[in-house]
């Protein structure tokens, strides 16, 4: 959960969900920060409280309508004045929030954050039920501007919106659309902002961005972006998200071995190893291929840190199946790996498959596959001790002569940390060389160079 809040009419402002959904929710804070709308923390002084929801798999869900069904209880009592939900779950539910949650005054799509301040002002022009639900494939809304919620250091750089590749367990294309990509230009140019305010790693997001540029330039144009994106002179750090691996290909594998400015980092999300379940996932690639596309990685960036996540127990799934995926576990040691239970979404292929999992067997393997990739990491972080590694010092340690700081292999909020024990006096979005001395679980400890 991401919280940070806009103080005029003031207004709590709850992002939940992922990265993708926190750009819109900058883009939404800068347009009404433009109308003089100011941001509180405190539910207490707030008078407008705006959800923007997530509904990617039932946890998320729970979460945003709990929130949502909180903010309604405060609007109810009369603390607060207007309630807005905007994002995935209002995109998907918004018949359902209006009849069951009356105290939400008004809904926004996920293609109309661009009418937050038209919404809010009609709100509190006493026009209530507002609902502004524009065409899931629109054009990508290039705000002219954002707050950045991240700490000011770095920065999420959404490249598209919406899927294609319709993965049966997965809802997004039905609330984001299909895949478009926003053009080269705009992104340029609020790259340029977001540098020109002080940030100093871009985090290159989108429920796939290895596909960038397909549907607007008639090929794949990821590592042209890239290239641009790099001419950026006060731009430290080019992170690359969500890169699918059948879509990793050589020109991508190029510009990440010329470009230093490109961390050796890729967050590549597989989801199984078994043809069989990968196959039932609707997903574009088997095991073997997998093997090829990982060993060709390392091979042409050896040092490269290689992110994915896994859904456990998926419909029809096995123990051999399960075991499948651990013996390719085993043998892969991604650095970073990440594992959920799988969600039967309403109006996906894969809700209605037969064969579902019960619920104890699906916690029963990620927890397996979560503790053999533990043995892992903890081998990987002991296997760094003397190296000498860049740093971006996130904050201090508080009451210590330390700082936590993140390396190129961590990405924010997944992956683990760096503690640098110094006397020297550091700040947030600072980079300095670190000699690693130890490690503890999943995060390193280093002291200056």
């Amino acid at each position: 959960m991401f919280l940070f809040f806009v103080i005029y009419m003031k207004i709590l402002f709850v992002s939940l969900g992922c990265d993708k959904n926190l750009v819109d929710s900058e883009k939404m804070l800068s347009l009404l920060r433009d109308k003089n709308y100011e941001f509180t923390d405190d539910e207490t002084e707030a008078d407008v409280i705006v959800v923007n929801t997530c509904c990617f798999i039932n946890d998320a869900k729970e979460e945003s309508v709990n929130t949502i069904l909180e903010m309604a209880d405060l609007k109810k009592q009369g603390k607060i004045k207007a309630l807005l939900v905007a994002g995935c779950l209002a995109q998907r539910y918004q018949k359902e929030i209006q009849e069951e949650i009356p105290e939400v005054d008004a809904i926004l799509g996920t293609t109309a954050i661009d009418q937050i301040v038209e919404t809010l002002d009609e709100v509190l022009g006493d026009k209530h039920d507002a609902m502004h639900l524009a065409d899931i494939n629109a054009t990508p809304y290039a705000a002219p501007g954002r707050i950045v919620t991240t700490g000011g250091h770095f920065a999420y750089l959404k490249i598209a919106e919406g899927c294609d590749k319709h993965c049966t367990y997965c809802i997004i294309p039905k609330v984001r659309g299909n895949f478009r990509s926003v053009p080269k230009d705009a992104l340029i140019e609020e790259a340029k902002r977001l540098v020109a305010g002080g940030v100093k790693e871009l985090i290159l997001v989108a429920q796939e961005t290895t596909v960038y540029g397909k549907d607007l330039y008639g090929h794949k144009c990821l590592h042209e972006l890239l290239r641009e994106l790099c001419k950026i002179e006060e731009l430290h750090w080019v992170r690359l998200l969500y890169c699918y691996p059948e879509e990793i290909d050589d020109e991508l594998i190029q510009v990440m071995k010329e470009e230093e400015k490109i961390v050796p980092y890729l967050d590549m999300p597989i989801q199984h190893a078994s043809d069989s379940i990968l196959k039932r996932m609707g997903r574009r690639t088997n095991q073997q291929e997998l093997r090829d596309i990982i060993a060709k990685l390392r091979k042409e960036i050896p040092q490269i840190c290689l992110r994915t996540t896994l859904i456990a127990g998926f419909p029809g799934e096995t123990e051999e199946d399960h075991e499948e995926v651990m013996q390719f576990v085993d043998e892969m040691e991604f650095d970073r790996l990440g594992v959920f239970t799988y969600s039967a979404e309403e109006d996906t292929p894969a809700a209605t498959m037969p064969d579902q999992i019960p619920e104890e067997t699906k916690e029963k393997w990620r927890d397996e596959l979560m503790e053999l990739q533990q043995e892992i990491a903890f081998e990987k972080a002991e296997n760094c001790i003397g190296m000498e590694l860049e740093a971006m010092i996130e904050g201090q340690v508080s009451g210590e002569d330390a700082y936590v700081a993140r390396t190129y292999k961590d990405a924010p909020n997944v992956d683990g940390y760096l503690f640098v024990n110094t006397t020297a006096n550091l700040m947030t979005g600072d980079f300095v060389k670190v000699k690693v001395t130890g490690s503890n679980e999943y995060d390193l400890i280093g002291e200056l160079l």
